[in-house]
């Protein structure tokens, strides 16, 4: 079909479908020396990170990568160099031809790069690993070169045959004096794409460890204030328990601090938590990924991450699941005292109507006894005009006296103000919105 007559296609259908090849795995032969550095940096610094980089290619006549890229490559001649900007971290892999160097310390891939312009890396150095790639000795796995002699601390070995026994991966999981983590793989017969794809699931594992532990700090400082938080709702818990009409307001005052304080608290950390969340899977997805079977009497990484990482995961987990208990434990207790209140004034509304009724009453007993006294004088007054008018009436032939024309002119004028009157009260009070 024309492209003229293709249907409009959304405007990240191109993002989207290049993403499955985002960050994809290098090509890699031993031996390899490779130095993966990782920094923590806020958004400033991770757009700094893009404009060290340019620096650094522009000194050696590459162009620069594009505003929107997130992964770059570039070989240096002794090296190369993988930039990796994350959502959280900007991730530096410098991969150098491992030679060997004389003396107690295995050669750095980091020793080849420009020291003054590693040191000016924006952010936070969160990991450094130090990794090398060897040969798989013909002795077999056990037979401890001598890289690993140096590298490693054999009282802290961690190793496991991975990738169906096509390489083995040790590790001791220490700062070493440097400041750095290491790693030795010997790889058998695996093609150097899929021994790029363990490399780098070597190296996601390392990250992502580091950043899944950020939240333990959190959890453990987030404990604290959750203690001294359990404690306040228990005491206010118990104070509303036994407290009075008057001192419900108070309560529910402190109440609604805590449960700011705590809201405060959930919003503070919550991001971090799910954060660790996110990555603690990625370290079982990649442990996973990298198929390990045991190596001999040694512990293996799954098993070694599984007994030092668990605990790390629990607990950030548990301040989580506290954090949502406390939450809704504060959101009970406030509903009930709130209920209590609105009950309270309930009451006191009733208690204000029926005053307010009983006032009604007797404004109306009032009204009655007004009625009748406007009607007796508006009768007097009434019945006196009449009197004039019959007094006035006798010269032209009215047969009555006045006196016994006004008496018998009162009790029709009595009733007849009467009843306009109550036709007139009948009118007012029912009438439509009274």
């Amino acid at each position: 079909m024309p492209a003229t007559h293709m249907p409009p296609e959304h405007p990240q259908r191109a993002l989207l479908h290049n993403e499955i090849h985002a960050r994809p795995p290098e090509a890699l032969a031993p031996p390899l020396a490779i130095t993966h550095i990782v920094m923590w940096a806020d958004a400033s610094e991770r757009e700094a990170s893009r404009a060290h980089l340019a620096q650094l290619l522009h000194a050696h006549h590459l162009s620069a990568p594009d505003a929107g890229m997130t992964h770059a490559r570039a070989d240096l001649g002794r090296w190369r160099l993988r930039w990796e900007q994350h959502t959280e971290f900007v991730a530096w892999t410098f991969t150098a031809v491992a030679f060997e160097g004389g003396g107690a310390h295995p050669v750095q891939a980091s020793d080849a790069v420009p020291q003054d312009w590693l040191a000016r890396l924006p952010g936070q150095c969160l990991c450094r690993l130090q990794l090398w790639v060897q040969p798989l000795p013909a002795q077999g796995a056990l037979a401890y070169p001598q890289l690993q002699m140096q590298a490693l601390d054999e009282e802290q070995l961690v190793a496991s045959s991975v990738t169906g026994g096509q390489a083995c991966v040790y590790t001791d999981f220490a700062l070493h004096a440097d400041g750095s983590s290491r790693m030795v793989v010997l790889a058998g017969a695996l093609s150097p794409r899929r021994l790029g794809r363990l490399v780098q699931r070597l190296l996601e594992i390392e990250t992502y460890r580091m950043t899944a532990l950020l939240g333990l700090p959190q959890a453990r400082a987030a404990a604290v204030q959750l203690a001294r938080a359990e404690q306040e709702l228990a005491a206010l818990a118990e104070a509303i328990r036994s407290a009075d009409c008057d001192a419900e307001p108070a309560l529910l005052d402190r109440l609604t601090r805590l449960a700011g304080q705590v809201e405060s608290l959930y919003a503070a950390t919550h991001a971090r938590f799910s954060a660790s969340s996110a990555y603690f899977d990625l370290v079982a997805q990649r442990i996973r990924d990298i198929d390990e079977a045991r190596l001999g009497t040694l512990q293996t990484i799954g098993e070694f991450m599984d007994r030092r990482l668990s605990p790390a995961r629990s607990t950030c987990e548990w301040a989580a699941r506290r954090q949502d208990a406390l939450s809704q434990r504060i959101a009970r207790i406030s509903h009930l005292l709130r209920t209590r209140v609105e009950i309270a004034q309930q009451q006191s509304s009733q208690a204000l109507l029926a005053a307010m009724n009983q006032r009604q009453d007797q404004q109306l007993q009032l009204q009655a006894t007004v009625e009748g006294l406007s009607v007796a004088a508006i009768t007097y007054y009434i019945v006196g005009l009449v009197s004039y008018l019959a007094r006035g009436a006798q010269p032209l032939g009215w047969p009555l006296a006045p006196e016994t024309t006004a008496a018998l002119a009162i009790p029709v004028v009595a009733i007849s103000v009467w009843w306009s009157l109550r036709r007139l009260h009948h009118r007012f009070f029912h009438a439509p919105g009274h």
